[in-house]
């Protein structure tokens, strides 16, 4: 669907290595700051265990799994909503993607120098929320003045309501506080919706630990936590150092050794990406059959002919209905034909809501 996450943080917090884990696309890394200068984008699979399953059981000609979009940005620094450093190239980056990954620094290394001296994740935090914020205020307070003197002179109520909801965030950022913590009805959420402002996105923290901290955490760790305790946000605890070195090993059966002697028991990248999959709003509909069994990304509150129209847009155009299996009748029962067979098929019309994991066959005409 074409939807990116944007991972993003001060220099030399771990974004590089940690995208190179997640992807098969090799950024540069580099113990200077500025190492990323493009972004590098990189189309990463979604683990699930229902396609595997699905997969067992069809054993099909082919396999296609679901796919996110991370994108590693420019590491960013004070000044940067004023053109500093790398700022308005950082700034374009990230307001192009649909969610923020916050790498945040969480461990001690004298041999990587900290772009402000020392360790401080929630400080580091901070920095980037108040150039972000910085941002979005120079935003609202030109939007304001366009839209004020169309809500005066021609009386346009889109215009008046887009006002009362500049006038919120306007006084929710110049207080600290990002856009998305602004809470909003539906009308008002409409009328909000083109101005991309940065500290909207939804975002993900991901405090990237030394190998002692991957289970259990650290001081930095609790810091972050506590300082984002009131945000709409998820905290993920990472080593990157350590991922990269998984990433390294060749089987399946030599990474699973080496988590569990960490104590883990998955990777910490498979968290991220299903983390960043939902951050996006995005769950997985399913095809399956002796040709192909398929994952396809649909955004959470589609309804059929849409979802439809994923795998080709006449499917939408001429949606007559959508034959749905649920993912557990289809493992229980073996097949489709044993589902249809025990009335475990059910025929959907224009208005069906669809659902995470449920097994789908269009009718259409065109």
């Amino acid at each position: 669907m074409g939807l990116q996450c944007g991972i993003v943080g001060l220099p030399n917090v771990g974004k590089s290595t940690l995208f190179n884990c997640l992807s098969n696309a090799k950024a540069q890394s580099a113990n200077f700051p500025f190492c990323t200068i493009e972004p590098n984008v990189g189309v990463i699979t979604v683990p699930d265990e229902r396609l595997n399953r699905l997969v067992e059981i069809d054993k099909p000609a082919s396999v296609v799994p679901a796919v996110v979009e991370i994108v590693d940005i420019a590491g960013l620094v004070k000044g940067a909503s004023k053109g500093e450093g790398l700022g308005n190239k950082f700034l374009s980056n990230i307001r192009e993607t649909d969610a923020i990954i916050h790498v945040l620094r969480c461990f001690d290394d004298d041999n990587i120098v900290h772009v402000d001296g020392r360790v401080d994740p929630v400080r580091d935090k901070e920095i980037i929320d108040t150039e972000l914020q910085l941002k979005d205020l120079e935003t609202v307070e030109n939007r304001l003045q366009k839209e004020e003197k169309r809500a005066m002179t021609g009386g346009d109520a889109t215009a008046k309501r887009l006002v009362e909801v500049l006038h919120l965030y306007k006084a929710a950022l110049e207080k600290g506080f990002s856009a998305r913590t602004v809470e909003l009805n539906e009308l008002q959420q409409e009328v909000a919706r083109d101005l991309q402002l940065l500290t909207n996105k939804p975002v993900l923290y991901v405090c990237n630990v030394d190998e002692a901290s991957v289970v259990n955490g650290n001081k930095y760790v609790e810091a972050v936590r506590e300082a984002v305790k009131n945000e709409k946000a998820e905290v993920l605890v990472i080593g990157a150092g350590i991922e990269s070195d998984i990433a390294e090993l060749d089987t399946y059966e030599e990474k699973q050794m080496f988590l569990e002697d960490l104590g883990l028991k998955e990777a910490g990248v498979n968290k991220l990406i299903r983390t960043a999959y939902r951050l996006l709003n995005l769950q997985t509909f399913f095809t399956a059959g002796a040709k192909e069994v398929r994952a396809w990304t649909f955004r959470k509150g589609m309804k059929a002919p849409q979802t439809a129209g994923i795998i080709h847009t006449d499917f939408e155009k001429g949606f007559i209905r959508a034959e749905v299996i649920k993912y557990e009748d289809y493992v229980t029962l073996g097949s489709e034909a044993k589902c249809k067979e025990a009335g475990k098929m059910s025929v959907e019309g224009k208005d069906y809501v669809v659902l995470d994991g449920d097994i789908m066959h269009f009718r259409f005409n065109v």
